[in-house]
């Protein structure tokens, strides 16, 4: 009979799954400072070099930033560096831009299985729905159908989204203590139908970028699913590798 080794994690991987839960509990809030590296060398009882190597390595998945002579600090969507991590939409020409986002309608429900599936629910749990569209330069160019998990968002109305002055994750972030680590995304081509040719203002079947979006939140937790149509007549969509 074959056995398998038991396999350990290096001890500074679980000094950053340690960090990980401080930062999932919510210990240490967005934005904030987090402990020295001596104190929580002392704290986990273990080297500050062994804290140092878990920082380096939450910081180079950009769940921590540090700050020449200030410390390390919670990444944030605040921050100028977050702002276009998640919005890859780049123009022909002129540099990028911040768009302007008209809300559509925002309404509560009940996933269906397609949506409870992609956010790890039940289906029939409750769920938020955002539309909006995107303004580059006073044109519609993007059109989102958006889905978020109720229970995070249960307080989320139109008046809230309208009123905050930021980016959607940065409302997320502050008012309803939600940060979004990272995303997958699948992009494929479609044709408008007629609800997108109208909010895009373009013919019906004009050919259109389909981008579909699930985000997570800390602990693999799926919070968000979007469906974006975007146009490309004078925008590309840009990423980077490696």
């Amino acid at each position: 009979m074959n056995y398998s080794a038991p396999t350990f994690s290096p001890l500074y991987q679980q000094i950053k799954g340690m960090i990980m839960q401080s930062l999932e509990s919510g210990e240490w809030r967005p934005g904030e400072a987090i402990p020295s590296e001596i104190e929580l060398a002392v704290r986990y009882k273990v080297s500050q070099g062994t804290v140092r190597k878990a920082i380096d390595e939450l910081a180079a998945e950009k769940h921590l930033l540090r700050r020449q002579g200030k410390g390390t600090f919670v990444a944030s969507h605040d921050e100028a560096r977050a702002q276009f991590r998640f919005l890859r939409l780049m123009p022909d020409e002129g540099e990028q831009a911040w768009p302007a986002s008209r809300l559509l309608d925002c309404r509560h429900t009940r996933a269906s299985a397609e949506i409870a599936r992609l956010l790890d629910l039940r289906a029939g749990d409750g769920v938020v729905i955002l539309r909006r569209v995107l303004d580059f330069s006073g044109e519609p160019t993007v059109f989102e159908q958006i889905y978020l998990r109720g229970t995070l968002f249960r307080n989320l109305n139109a008046a809230i989204f309208n009123e905050y002055k930021g980016s959607m994750y940065k409302l997320f972030e502050t008012e309803f203590g939600t940060r979004m680590i990272r995303a997958e995304e699948k992009i494929r081509a479609v044709v408008a139908d007629a609800a997108a040719a109208e909010l895009l203002r373009v013919p019906r079947d004009t050919p259109l970028l389909c981008v579909e979006r699930v985000a997570f939140s800390y602990g693999e937790k799926p919070v968000e699913f979007r469906r974006g149509y975007y146009r490309t007549d004078k925008h590309y969509y840009r990423n980077e590798l490696g």
